[in-house]
This record gives C-alpha cells, structure tokens and sequence, in this order.
C-alpha cells in the first residue's frame, strides 16, 4: 500500500444557503470538481468522489461512492471515502474549496512522514479545518464505531487519536489571507470568489 496516493472529494450536503446545488458550481464553463481534479491530479494517483449524484462524475474520478451510513453529515463522507482509498494516508477536501494551495499539501505529507500520525489537520485558532487535510485509512473503522454511538463531530472523533495539528501561524505562512480554505456556501461567496480570481459567472 502506498503511503500518499489518493484524494478524497467530498460533494454531498444540502447546499441550502447556495440555493442550488453546489456540485454544479461551474467557473469558466467547467465545473468546479473539474478544476479541483486536474490540480490534484498533479499530487495523486487515485481519486475518490463521494456524491449523492453519481451521474455528475461519470468518467472523472477513479472511484465513486455515497455515504456508506446515511445521516452522518461530512464525518460519514469521510468514513466512506477512506473505505474505497488504495492509500495509507488520503487528502480530504470539499468540493466547494476551489482554492487550494499543492505546496501546503505537500508541506502536510513531510510531517505525516516523521510520526505515526491518523491526522494532519489545521488549527484556526482554537478550532480546527477538518477539509485540505489527510486521514489515514485505518480511522475508517474507529469513525464507524464513533458514529456508531451518534457521534457525528470530526473533531470530537479525532479527540480520541494521535494527530498532527498544523498551527494556525504555520499555515499561515503558506496562506496569509487564509483563501487555501475559503469555501463557496453563498451566491455572495461565489462573486466574491469570481472578482478576486476575474473569473466568468456561473
């Protein structure tokens, strides 16, 4: 089994204060998990769609699958995407994060390398960023018996792990303006997005 090898793109939710689905968020006539594929596909070999739309990623990813447990919000996206990796260690993200940052990515596999780590997730400040971050395989089994009991809380499941936490000043230094984990959940989001990168409308 490789040890870096795979990401997961989680593209469930309800997208309610989208107002429409935000898996069909397109930026110059390419949807927005096109444009997260073709730059992850510079760091990964395999990647993982988790969808409750299956026919939208037909012929993009290597695997696609749906929650495994239904009702569990991000965490049991998660759990199903680190069933399906070939990988010991899988990049997470979501799919309304179109601005993530490969060196910072690069940057988390050079600390999961010196320890025996489940994690490596970001602090912002107190809180954590469960999305650009890795999940080793072996958490699948610990999440299900996590949601087992009705936890559904990503940081309260990695409470009871050994993981790397990257502090907020660190990661900083990779993103000053934290955009690396900015995410589309608005309209307002979406222009926000469009007038710093003068991209097209969607």
């Amino acid at each position: 089994m490789k040890t870096f090898g795979t990401a997961i793109i989680l593209a469930g939710g309800k997208s309610t204060r989208m107002g429409f689905d935000k898996q069909l968020i397109r930026f110059q006539e390419r949807m927005l998990v096109e444009t997260l594929i073709l730059k992850l596909r510079e760091e990964f070999e395999e990647i993982v769609i988790v969808t409750n739309k299956p026919e939208f990623y037909i012929g993009l990813a290597d695997i696609i699958t749906g929650d495994l447990i239904q009702g569990k919000g991000p965490l049991g996206g998660i759990h199903a995407g680190l069933g399906m990796a070939s990988s010991e260690y899988s990049y997470v993200v979501a799919c309304d994060m179109p601005s993530i940052d490969m060196d910072y990515v690069r940057y988390m596999k050079t600390r999961l390398q010196t320890g025996d780590q489940m994690a490596c997730v970001t602090m912002l400040g107190e809180w954590i960023e469960p999305f650009n971050a890795f999940y080793r395989k072996d958490l699948s089994e610990h999440i299900e018996s996590f949601m087992a009991t009705g936890g559904r809380a990503i940081h309260r499941m990695l409470d009871e792990h050994s993981v790397d936490y990257v502090p907020e000043k660190e990661a900083r230094k990779f993103s000053p303006e934290w955009n690396m984990f900015f995410n589309l959940n608005t309209r307002e989001d979406v222009r926000e997005y469009l007038q710093r990168n003068e991209g097209n409308g969607v």
